[in-house]
């Protein structure tokens, strides 16, 4: 049986994702860069989703803390602060996507049930709406325009089923599913060594097949699209 299209059109996009990691992989082994082997990460807990009674930490929606998008990775190799020892990521799906960001750049968790977000007039393509919760109201982008700007149409949107609060910032991701949580060594990522482009992907995890997010990229690029707005 021949894979569906969109299936071929995610997996394409996926192996462009690893084609540029192992190229910048190529690049640092060039330059002597010490470059270690891949370690299994270690499987935790599944989340409990459908009740939705696990939290990471409860979100600080009224801070916004804008981080510029140059400065977001600041350790070694370009590795992201939060990756110089043993870490742990949630993983997610966005349309069809899977994606890892770590536990601690995370707020809570949030099931999409209806009409819980609130549509505002005149704002980008990018911003989905607002949705109220007990810390106040939560700004809703949508993450597959952000992650997958190429590849990206507006029915993505209907699937979107929870949405994930950063700590820190007034805004979470809308996100298609969400799966267990891992630990992962630091050596088990393919970090990427340069940012040009998709400046929001800091590697990939090769066990998962999936992308590793430095949310606090993201958080510079958001910022950088909220200023640009404001000019307008």
């Amino acid at each position: 049986m021949k894979p569906h299209k969109s299936q071929t059109a995610l997996q394409n996009y996926l192996d462009g994702l690893l084609q540029e990691a192992q190229v910048e992989l190529q690049e640092a082994r060039q330059t002597e860069l010490p470059v270690q082997e891949l370690e299994s990460p270690q499987i935790l807990p599944t989340l409990t989703t459908p009740a939705m009674d696990t939290v990471v930490k409860e979100p600080t929606p009224d801070l916004v803390v804008a981080v510029p998008a140059e400065a977001a990775s600041a350790g070694e190799g370009g590795r992201p602060y939060w990756a110089d020892q043993p870490f742990e990521c949630l993983l997610f799906d966005v349309a069809g996507l899977k994606l890892a960001v770590p536990l601690v750049s995370l707020g809570s968790i949030y099931p999409l049930d209806g009409d819980e977000i609130t549509p505002i007039f005149a704002q980008p393509d990018w911003f989905i709406g607002v949705m109220r919760t007990a810390a106040g109201n939560l700004k809703v982008l949508d993450t597959a325009r952000w992650i997958m700007p190429e590849r990206y149409n507006e029915k993505l949107r209907d699937n979107f089923r929870f949405i994930i609060s950063i700590d820190g910032h007034a805004w979470g991701l809308a996100v298609n599913a969400v799966h267990e949580s891992i630990r992962l060594q630091p050596e088990s990522v393919k970090w990427r060594t340069s940012r040009a482009e998709r400046k929001w992907l800091a590697g990939i995890v090769i066990e998962h097949m999936c992308a590793l997010v430095d949310v606090q990229a993201l958080a510079g690029l958001v910022g950088e699209k909220e200023k640009a707005q404001e000019k307008k």
